[in-house]
């Protein structure tokens, strides 16, 4: 993360502000976010699941090419700095996720954790929103689907295990670029992914079913790794292996193509190059978000298609029925 602070044009603003001289670093800032709810609902044939929960805005590991960044100037902050430094917290999540629950008109869907930033991103160690979320999706038995990019999951393993018994957990972990170095360079504030590879060995011999997510796929920087990074996570005890291609909506095009020329300035204009040959799109049609076009785009997935079954990785499997239900008291206080 650069210390300085910096955000594309705002889309939203009719008026920007300049520095007449160098700006103060950019430090991080913690925000409470009192929203009323905490469920929030998608209707994308893209995504494979229709509630989220975000307990989090912004995110400090402060990947370059993160879609979430176009969000936060909703908030009326910036894409770049802002979204790296101004982090909002939802104190009330597991309160505001136990009062969904007991409505009756939930009916125990899948709710998927990360559907905006990392809910093990750093500040999570602090304040355990993510964890607290965990417990009552436990308490009622809620299925639940998990994506990070952070080790930090393993700490909650006692709470997995128990949405495990009811075959209702699954993690992902996301390991786009294997190569630490590489992924230091857009990825500054997330922790590598050799240990990212170690959390994949820990779920899994934990007994907690758990995939690699190769997303984004950015072609030309990582797109030629998929084998190696399917090899790594599958040694790791993975089960099951997904992939998307990376998205640039609003602003995020700018943050990555800024980020990419500081760091590899001599591969920049190739990258951006092959970024656009395979079709890379902002906001996009719905149904075709996810995927890329073109010949090299086309090979790219039938590498990783190949791979996988080579590998030995499975087919993801339907989930069942939902084991939801609502406890009463005392079977809540056996917890």
């Amino acid at each position: 993360m650069s210390s300085m602070p910096w955000n594309p044009r705002h889309r939203f603003r009719t008026e920007e502000v300049s520095w007449e001289e160098p700006p103060p670093p950019a430090r991080l800032k913690v925000l409470v976010d009192r929203s009323r709810s905490i469920l929030a609902h998608n209707d994308s044939d893209d995504l494979g699941f229709d509630w989220s929960v975000n307990a989090y805005r912004g995110c400090t590991h402060a990947c370059a090419y993160c879609y979430a960044r176009a969000w936060h100037e909703y908030l009326d902050l910036g894409a770049g700095s802002d979204f790296e430094r101004i982090v909002l917290v939802k104190p009330e999540a597991a309160a505001l996720l136990r009062e969904a629950f007991e409505k009756r008109s939930w009916k125990g869907e899948l709710v998927a954790f990360s559907g905006v930033t990392d809910c093990y991103q750093p500040l999570e160690r602090k304040w355990e929103l993510t964890r607290a979320c965990l417990e009552v999706c436990a308490d009622y038995r809620n299925p639940v689907g998990i994506v990070t990019r952070s080790p930090l999951v393993v700490r909650d393993l006692d709470v997995l295990r128990r949405l495990a018994r009811f075959d209702a957990v699954r993690v992902s972990m996301s390991v786009p670029i294997v190569d630490d170095a590489l992924a230091r360079l857009v990825e500054p504030g997330a922790p590598p992914p050799s240990a990212r590879l170690q959390a994949i060995r820990a779920l899994s011999d934990a007994g907690i079913p758990v995939s690699v997510s190769l997303a984004p796929v950015i072609p030309g920087l990582n797109d030629h790794a998929v084998p190696q990074t399917l090899r790594a996570a599958r040694d790791a005890g993975a089960r099951w292996a997904w992939m998307t291609i990376v998205r640039f909506p609003g602003p995020v095009r700018e943050v990555f193509e800024r980020r990419l020329r500081a760091v590899l300035p001599d591969r920049a204009d190739a990258v951006m190059a092959r970024i656009d040959r395979a079709g890379v799109r902002g906001a996009g049609r719905v149904g075709d978000r996810m995927h890329g076009e073109g010949k090299a785009w086309e090979v790219t997935e039938q590498a990783f298609q190949v791979w996988r079954r080579r590998l030995g990785f499975e087919p993801m499997p339907p989930r069942g029925p939902t084991p939801f239900r609502r406890p009463g008291p005392e079977q809540l206080r056996l917890w």
